[in-house]
Protein backbone atom coordinates (compact mmCIF):
# COMPACT_ATOMS: atom_id res chain seq x y z
CA UNK A 1 0.00 0.00 0.00
CA UNK A 2 2.37 3.14 -1.18
CA UNK A 3 1.14 6.68 0.11
CA UNK A 4 -2.31 7.56 -1.57
CA UNK A 5 -4.73 10.34 -1.24
CA UNK A 6 -5.61 8.93 1.80
CA UNK A 7 -3.06 10.40 3.50
CA UNK A 8 -4.13 11.55 6.95
CA UNK A 9 -1.40 12.73 9.27
CA UNK A 10 -1.87 12.69 13.26
CA UNK A 11 -2.21 16.56 14.09
CA UNK A 12 -0.66 15.64 17.72
CA UNK A 13 2.05 18.45 18.49
CA UNK A 14 5.50 17.13 18.17
CA UNK A 15 7.52 15.87 21.18
CA UNK A 16 10.85 17.50 21.15
CA UNK A 17 13.31 15.98 22.41
CA UNK A 18 16.31 18.25 22.48
CA UNK A 19 17.29 20.89 20.67
CA UNK A 20 20.77 23.44 20.51
CA UNK A 21 21.66 26.27 17.55
CA UNK A 22 23.31 22.98 16.22
CA UNK A 23 20.75 20.78 15.96
CA UNK A 24 17.50 19.51 16.87
CA UNK A 25 15.85 16.09 17.69
CA UNK A 26 12.17 15.01 17.12
CA UNK A 27 9.96 11.94 18.15
CA UNK A 28 7.99 11.14 15.20
CA UNK A 29 4.59 9.76 15.26
CA UNK A 30 3.56 6.69 13.31
CA UNK A 31 1.84 8.19 9.91
CA UNK A 32 3.68 11.49 8.90
CA UNK A 33 5.79 11.81 6.29
CA UNK A 34 9.45 12.50 7.24
CA UNK A 35 9.48 14.82 4.07
CA UNK A 36 6.64 16.11 1.35
CA UNK A 37 5.65 13.71 -1.42
CA UNK A 38 4.37 14.23 -4.93
CA UNK A 39 1.01 16.14 -4.91
CA UNK A 40 -0.14 19.02 -2.54
CA UNK A 41 -2.03 16.24 -0.29
CA UNK A 42 1.29 15.20 0.71
CA UNK A 43 3.00 18.42 1.50
CA UNK A 44 2.60 17.75 5.37
CA UNK A 45 5.04 16.02 6.73
CA UNK A 46 7.69 16.08 9.91
CA UNK A 47 10.12 18.37 8.10
CA UNK A 48 7.68 21.15 7.54
CA UNK A 49 6.43 20.93 10.97
CA UNK A 50 9.45 21.38 12.30
CA UNK A 51 10.35 24.23 10.36
CA UNK A 52 7.56 26.12 11.77
CA UNK A 53 9.71 26.33 14.85
CA UNK A 54 12.88 26.09 13.74
CA UNK A 55 12.82 27.85 10.26
CA UNK A 56 16.66 26.67 9.43
CA UNK A 57 15.93 22.94 9.84
CA UNK A 58 17.64 20.59 7.41
CA UNK A 59 17.22 16.71 6.74
CA UNK A 60 20.06 14.90 7.46
CA UNK A 61 17.96 11.52 7.43
CA UNK A 62 14.29 10.11 7.39
CA UNK A 63 12.32 7.46 8.56
CA UNK A 64 9.77 5.92 6.61
CA UNK A 65 6.24 7.74 7.48
CA UNK A 66 4.93 4.33 9.14
CA UNK A 67 7.81 4.54 11.44
CA UNK A 68 8.11 6.26 14.58
CA UNK A 69 10.69 7.54 16.53
CA UNK A 70 14.36 9.62 17.36
CA UNK A 71 15.22 11.61 13.75
CA UNK A 72 17.36 14.15 13.96
CA UNK A 73 17.63 17.89 11.98
CA UNK A 74 20.91 20.06 10.80
CA UNK A 75 19.91 24.00 12.10
CA UNK A 76 23.58 25.18 10.47
CA UNK A 77 25.18 24.15 7.18
CA UNK A 78 28.59 22.93 9.18
CA UNK A 79 25.73 20.46 10.93
CA UNK A 80 24.12 19.78 8.07
CA UNK A 81 27.84 18.52 6.65
CA UNK A 82 28.88 17.09 9.97
CA UNK A 83 25.46 14.79 10.47
CA UNK A 84 25.35 13.99 6.44
CA UNK A 85 29.13 12.41 6.96
CA UNK A 86 27.97 10.38 10.03
CA UNK A 87 25.26 8.89 8.55
CA UNK A 88 27.70 7.45 5.23
CA UNK A 89 30.18 6.67 7.15
CA UNK A 90 27.99 4.55 9.20
CA UNK A 91 29.23 6.15 12.67
CA UNK A 92 25.83 6.51 14.48
CA UNK A 93 24.35 3.94 16.67
CA UNK A 94 20.65 3.36 15.69
CA UNK A 95 18.77 0.94 17.88
CA UNK A 96 14.87 0.07 17.05
CA UNK A 97 12.12 -1.75 18.51
CA UNK A 98 9.49 -3.97 17.20
CA UNK A 99 6.98 -6.30 17.27
CA UNK A 100 6.90 -8.92 14.61
CA UNK A 101 4.73 -12.03 13.88
CA UNK A 102 5.36 -15.18 15.53
CA UNK A 103 8.09 -16.95 17.77
CA UNK A 104 11.65 -15.53 16.60
CA UNK A 105 14.35 -18.34 17.26
CA UNK A 106 17.16 -17.99 18.21
CA UNK A 107 17.09 -15.04 20.76
CA UNK A 108 19.83 -13.24 18.63
CA UNK A 109 21.30 -13.27 15.43
CA UNK A 110 22.41 -11.43 12.52
CA UNK A 111 20.73 -11.03 9.06
CA UNK A 112 23.30 -9.95 5.98
CA UNK A 113 20.97 -10.27 2.87
CA UNK A 114 21.52 -7.50 0.04
CA UNK A 115 18.35 -5.79 -0.76
CA UNK A 116 17.28 -3.78 -4.39
CA UNK A 117 14.13 -2.38 -5.29
CA UNK A 118 11.48 -4.50 -6.27
CA UNK A 119 11.14 -2.23 -9.61
CA UNK A 120 7.67 -3.30 -10.80
CA UNK A 121 5.90 -3.58 -6.99
CA UNK A 122 8.20 0.28 -6.22
CA UNK A 123 8.06 0.87 -3.14
CA UNK A 124 8.72 -2.45 -2.23
CA UNK A 125 11.93 -3.50 -1.49
CA UNK A 126 13.59 -7.09 -2.17
CA UNK A 127 16.64 -9.15 -1.41
CA UNK A 128 18.64 -9.66 -4.19
CA UNK A 129 22.16 -11.74 -3.92
CA UNK A 130 23.28 -9.94 -7.29
CA UNK A 131 22.80 -6.80 -7.38
CA UNK A 132 21.42 -5.52 -4.35
CA UNK A 133 23.56 -3.34 -1.83
CA UNK A 134 25.00 -4.76 1.25
CA UNK A 135 22.42 -4.80 4.53
CA UNK A 136 23.08 -5.99 7.41
CA UNK A 137 20.96 -6.01 11.01
CA UNK A 138 21.16 -7.70 14.63
CA UNK A 139 18.72 -8.69 16.69
CA UNK A 140 17.85 -9.17 20.07
CA UNK A 141 14.76 -10.95 21.28
CA UNK A 142 13.38 -8.51 24.20
CA UNK A 143 10.52 -10.67 25.08
CA UNK A 144 8.02 -13.46 23.30
CA UNK A 145 4.43 -12.86 23.36
CA UNK A 146 1.22 -14.54 22.01
CA UNK A 147 2.50 -15.71 18.81
CA UNK A 148 4.54 -12.78 18.81
CA UNK A 149 7.61 -11.42 19.93
CA UNK A 150 9.07 -8.06 20.88
CA UNK A 151 12.98 -7.73 19.35
CA UNK A 152 15.64 -4.80 19.69
CA UNK A 153 16.52 -4.14 16.07
CA UNK A 154 20.55 -2.58 15.47
CA UNK A 155 21.17 -1.98 11.40
CA UNK A 156 24.44 -1.48 10.51
CA UNK A 157 23.49 -0.21 7.07
CA UNK A 158 20.55 2.52 6.48
CA UNK A 159 18.56 1.04 2.88
CA UNK A 160 15.24 1.56 2.62
CA UNK A 161 12.72 -0.52 3.79
CA UNK A 162 15.89 -2.53 5.30
CA UNK A 163 14.56 -3.99 8.67
CA UNK A 164 11.45 -4.53 6.99
CA UNK A 165 12.71 -6.73 4.68
CA UNK A 166 14.66 -8.37 7.22
CA UNK A 167 12.81 -9.25 9.52
CA UNK A 168 10.45 -10.76 6.52
CA UNK A 169 13.22 -12.69 5.24
CA UNK A 170 13.06 -14.30 8.47
CA UNK A 171 9.65 -15.24 8.22
CA UNK A 172 8.31 -12.89 11.10
CA UNK A 173 7.04 -9.89 9.30
CA UNK A 174 6.81 -6.30 11.48
CA UNK A 175 3.11 -6.40 12.58
CA UNK A 176 0.89 -3.79 10.84
CA UNK A 177 3.05 -3.56 7.92
CA UNK A 178 1.24 -2.02 4.84
CA UNK A 179 3.68 -3.20 2.57
CA UNK A 180 5.22 -6.67 3.74
CA UNK A 181 2.74 -7.78 6.57
CA UNK A 182 -0.36 -10.06 5.50
CA UNK A 183 -3.39 -11.60 7.10
CA UNK A 184 -3.93 -11.21 10.39
CA UNK A 185 -0.08 -9.73 11.10
CA UNK A 186 -1.30 -6.44 8.70
CA UNK A 187 -4.23 -5.45 10.71
CA UNK A 188 -2.90 -3.37 12.86
CA UNK A 189 -3.68 0.37 13.52
CA UNK A 190 0.35 1.08 12.61
CA UNK A 191 3.19 -0.49 11.83
CA UNK A 192 4.92 -1.76 15.01
CA UNK A 193 8.06 -0.39 14.17
CA UNK A 194 9.71 2.33 16.43
CA UNK A 195 13.28 4.39 16.53
CA UNK A 196 14.18 3.84 20.10
CA UNK A 197 17.56 5.20 20.34
CA UNK A 198 19.73 7.94 18.36
CA UNK A 199 23.19 8.19 19.27
CA UNK A 200 25.78 10.89 17.04
CA UNK A 201 28.75 13.17 17.78
CA UNK A 202 27.92 16.87 18.27
CA UNK A 203 28.65 18.46 15.39
CA UNK A 204 30.60 21.35 17.05
CA UNK A 205 31.97 19.71 20.52
CA UNK A 206 32.29 16.15 18.68
CA UNK A 207 31.15 14.65 22.01
CA UNK A 208 28.46 11.58 22.15
CA UNK A 209 24.81 12.50 22.25
CA UNK A 210 22.39 10.08 22.83
CA UNK A 211 18.61 10.75 21.83
CA UNK A 212 15.90 8.27 22.84
CA UNK A 213 11.86 8.34 22.90
CA UNK A 214 10.01 5.15 24.16
CA UNK A 215 7.71 3.49 21.64
CA UNK A 216 3.86 3.43 22.63
CA UNK A 217 3.30 0.12 21.53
Amino acid sequence: MAVSSEYTPPQDPLEYLHSDAQIVAVNKPAGLLSVPGRGEHLADCLLTRVQLAFPDAVLVHRLDRDTSGVIVFALTPHAQRNLSMQFEQRTTRKVYVARLEGRLEPRAGTVDLPLIVDWPNRPRQMVCQNTGKASVTDWNVVKYGANETRVRLTPKTGRTHQLRVHMLALGHPILGDPLYASGEAREYDRMMLHSQELRVKHPETSQSIKFRAQPNF
